[in-house]
């Protein structure tokens, strides 16, 4: 049993010896994967996994008074500017302005913010250095209203080269004035431009300029505006000068503008084409329908300045004529006109009749004449082939109806024998003859072929001039 006892405890110390060199060796391979894993850890984050303010102090930006420009008492600093336009969002007539968001872009040299880099890789930063350092104080000139956007941050991002040069970028919306000539509207071109300007600096001190010429504008093929056909992007570069205080360089983003048309033909030409035409039915229609001519006429007319008013209620309150103006005005003229044409022809009518009435009670038809007889002839026959109808029956005779739209000729003629036959036709040719009154249907057959035919005179006219 002794002997046993001490096998058993031998036994237990040679697995405990065993179990704690695999416990060695499992501590000791952890920790040599510990210290690999710090040291890829150190190797990748050595620049920012440091006490704070090392950023400040590798740009030695405690070191230096960036309220002054780079080079501050030699010779402009030069900064490159370029420009991607992001959209296009809205033109307005009324306002005469334009909203553009952009990505705008400035490259300068600071030595001041150079650092010692083996990798000569550069250090992008947020907007939160850049208040601590220098930027160009560019603006838009003639802006109505602009901002940077921070969503979800501010969008503007500072990168620098370990040999000074710095890239500032930030994204902006802006709405500047866009001084338009509408004397062609809707036919019309209107070219707008977006002009950046350094605030403070003279051309003496900053030196503006498009970095990579016309190339330094870059738009997104996808820009459209629902009323506008966008022609062309371009640049230019002017010298704008303040007489109090001096020359600056100006930098211009030019772009032409070419309205779409068919939204115009819908809502303004055709509706005021179709009054117009509608305007002439009038001409067809019985001149003693006086209720059916009458609110014709005063619906058009009323329907033509409803248009007139909606267009000049989109538009801004310019002295000039636009060539929508001579369209719809010329257009309401002729409407105007048609209402006048049927005032014309009622008033010639009334006179007509008067003066029928007028004769009828001078020269009765048929009264103390046992074999007179009383005949409207049309207004082409002449004395001589009234005087040959004397004897035509009275089933031959114009019906009473008609007696507004003839001539009426009354002739008074005895029984009697040859001689004195002839001597009361002498004495009715002395006395009353032929009373012609003038036939005033004719004005509207006349306003049937004057008015069309005017009306598509002055559009070839109108459409070669403005096309």
């Amino acid at each position: 049993m002794p002997h046993f006892a001490k096998l058993l405890l031998l036994i237990f110390c040679l697995v405990l010896l065993v179990e704690s060199r695999k416990h060695r060796r499992r501590r000791w391979t952890s920790q040599l994967e510990l210290q690999k894993a710090g040291h890829i850890y150190k190797k990748n984050h050595d620049v920012t996994k440091t006490r704070k303010g090392k950023t400040e102090q590798l740009l030695r930006v405690d070191d230096h008074d960036f309220t002054m420009r780079p080079a501050f008492g030699g010779p402009a600093i030069p900064v490159g500017v370029d420009v991607q336009v992001e959209s296009l969002d809205s033109i307005s007539e009324v306002d005469m302005d334009f909203t553009m968001t952009l990505y705008l872009r400035h490259y300068w040299k600071d030595e001041r913010l150079s650092f010692p880099s083996t990798t000569n890789n550069s250090m992008t930063f947020d907007g939160r250095l850049v208040k601590k350092i220098w930027v160009p104080d560019v603006f838009f000139v003639h802006s109505k209203r602009s901002f940077i956007h921070d969503t979800t941050t501010d969008n503007i991002m500072l990168r620098v080269f370990p040999d000074g040069h710095v890239l500032y970028s930030m994204r902006i919306t802006v709405t500047a004035m866009c001084n338009m000539d509408f004397s062609r509207f809707p036919l019309d071109s209107q070219t707008c431009s977006l002009e950046l300007e350094s605030y403070a600096y003279t051309d003496e001190d900053l030196m503006l300029y498009w970095k990579n010429g016309n190339e330094s504008l870059k738009t997104d093929e996808k820009i459209s505006l629902s009323q506008f056909l966008i022609q062309k992007f371009h640049t230019t570069s002017r010298l704008a000068f303040y007489s109090s205080t001096g020359w600056y360089n100006r930098l211009y983003i030019s772009f032409t503008l070419r309205r779409h048309i068919f939204f115009f033909l819908l809502q303004t030409y055709f509706p005021a084409t179709l009054m117009v035409m509608l305007s002439w039915v009038s001409f067809w229609i019985d001149r003693r329908a006086v209720p059916a001519r009458v609110s014709l006429g005063i619906t058009t007319v009323l329907t033509m300045s409803t248009i007139i008013t909606g267009v000049n209620a989109s538009m801004p309150r310019v002295s000039y004529i636009k060539a929508v103006d001579i369209y719809l005005w010329v257009s309401f003229v002729f409407v105007f006109l048609s209402v006048l044409e049927y005032a014309a022809v009622n008033y010639l009518t009334t006179v007509q009749e008067r003066k029928e009435r007028k004769l009828r009670e001078k020269f009765p038809c048929t009264c103390g004449m046992p074999h007179s007889k009383t005949m409207m002839l049309d207004g082409n026959y002449s004395e001589s082939d009234a005087n040959s109808l004397a004897g035509y029956p009275r089933s031959q005779m114009v019906p009473e109806e008609e007696k507004q739209e003839k001539m009426a000729v009354h002739l008074a003629m005895s029984n009697a024998s040859n001689a004195s036959n002839s001597s009361r036709k002498r004495g009715l040719k002395g006395h009353v003859g032929l009373r012609i009154i003038q036939n005033t249907h004719a004005i509207d057959k006349y306003s049937r072929l004057i008015f069309p035919g005017t009306y598509i005179f002055f559009n070839l006219i109108y459409w070669s001039v403005f096309s």
